[in-house]
């Protein structure tokens, strides 16, 4: 076991790793920008050190201050956690170069994985169920025109690197394709330093379920079954819930297997989640692999018992599984993760940065707060929104729902607005309720 662990990110995930390292008896090292200098997290860290002024960029985007900090705390490893440097191949290079661990996969095979074109090839030979599609990254506009007369309207356009939906236009005719797909790959260059953009099929309703798998460094692999994350707004996740509700174990367990066939083919350890859509007959069509802990990830913690975090930490050690997939069984109950964020839903979801001089968080059976504000936080404005997941967990969906709703209605915050109104209107939602819902669901509601 390593010990001494450098958490190369912020806010909640940042403590949640803390957390771990601390439950490991590894000492825990956290960076932050001048923006978190009175994080509350840090004193509960071994060490802090400042690596840069508050834009992402200087601080927990600059690959070489990273490694500074590294080398002067004397670390063995990096946790990167989500977002920032968590999927950039050059990040883990570089963290292999200096001799310290990166907690999570290789390059090569981050690689292979996070370049979506590169994924989808490998998906396919591990027999795992791709969207009809460009082959390879599109070179001009004419290509892109013939492709999509083949597979039909609509199509969608998609960046061969990153996520969130940046690079990412949908198009229901060749007029629309024509005017996005040199905007497409701009937006990607921009965002990402990759401009390769690529098409496939487009589903106009599905839900989006994923499978979350876990290698280690000996060839084992596991998954850890699905979550539904199909309550979303602009690519960007609401509520995920696991299991995925009316899914039967016999039609994902398929589907989660070749999952895991694909990161033992890429030679794959940490944690990695597979996205997917599943149309209305119940076929599944991968998305994409998001090589990183995902934020999501408690909810399958919930209904496993698996610390996912700390499992990533041991099988990065070189440690084998602790589990096997018979272990593992059948999900038990049911769980829900609500993401907080500092944004005004009524205002187009207006960030909201600024001091919390109230913060009542909720408690009670089966209940759990990821978070790392407290009262008096300042929430900056530099960063990602989200302020805390609500986790809820019950046996069934429906205690689930109302658990869930009673922790939205004790959960204050003042004076920012956050999304607890939205999260507490879903919840009472007939269509949410009914698993009637699709991607797009939830922006019709808002229209």
């Amino acid at each position: 076991m390593f010990k001494r662990i450098l958490i190369a990110n912020r806010g909640e995930i940042a403590l949640r790793i803390l957390r771990a390292c601390r439950e490991l008896g590894v000492e825990a090292v956290c960076v932050y920008s001048e923006a978190d200098k009175d994080a509350p997290y840090l004193k509960l860290a071994d060490r802090a050190i400042c690596i840069g002024p508050p834009p992402a960029k200087e601080s927990y985007l600059n690959i070489a201050r990273i490694i500074a900090a590294a080398e002067i705390a004397d670390v063995d490893a990096i946790h990167p956690g989500y977002g920032f440097l968590s999927e950039r191949p050059e990040f883990a290079a570089a963290c292999r170069d200096c001799k310290i661990e990166f907690i999570g996969p290789s390059p090569e095979a981050m690689a292979r994985l996070g370049d979506k074109v590169a994924c989808k090839k490998a998906a396919k030979e591990a027999g795992v169920p791709v969207f009809p599609g460009s082959p390879d990254a599109i070179e001009d506009e004419e290509e892109a025109v013939k492709i999509a007369k083949q597979i039909g309207y609509p199509v969608i356009i998609k960046a061969s690197a990153g996520g969130g939906g940046r690079g990412m236009r949908v198009c229901h005719d060749e007029a629309a394709l024509r005017a996005n797909i040199k905007a497409a790959s701009t937006e990607a260059q921009a965002a990402f330093g990759n401009g390769a953009v690529f098409i496939e099929k487009f589903l106009e309703k599905a839900q989006h379920v994923e499978i979350q798998v876990i290698g280690d460094k000996h060839g084992g692999a596991i998954h850890l079954w699905e979550r539904n994350c199909t309550i979303q707004r602009r690519h960007q996740k609401l509520i995920e819930e696991a299991p995925s509700p009316g899914l039967a174990r016999d039609k994902i367990r398929p589907v989660a297997e070749a999952a895991v066939r694909l990161i033992q083919l890429a030679k794959y350890h940490g944690a990695a989640t597979c996205e997917f859509l599943m149309d209305s007959k119940g076929d599944f069509y991968m998305l994409e692999v998001n090589t990183r802990v995902q934020v999501e990830h408690p909810v399958t913690e919930l209904i496993t018992g698996v610390d996912i975090v700390k499992t990533m930490i041991r099988v990065c050690a070189g440690e084998k599984l602790p589990y096997t997939q018979a272990q593992i069984g059948q999900p038990r109950g049911h769980a829900i993760e609500c993401r907080i964020n500092a944004e005004d839903p009524a205002r187009n979801f207006m960030p909201q940065p600024g001091q919390v001089t109230t913060w009542h968080p909720p408690g009670g059976p089966g209940v759990r707060m990821d978070t790392h504000v407290v009262t008096g936080y300042v929430v900056p404005k530099f960063y990602d929104s989200m302020v805390a997941k609500l986790l809820v967990h019950a046996d069934t969906r429906d205690e689930c729902m109302d658990r869930t709703a009673r922790a939205l209605k004790e959960f204050k915050v003042e004076p920012i607005k956050t999304t607890i109104p939205l999260h507490l209107r879903l919840m009472n939602e007939p269509d949410v309720r009914a698993n009637k819902t699709d991607i797009h669901w939830l922006e019709r509601l808002l229209k």
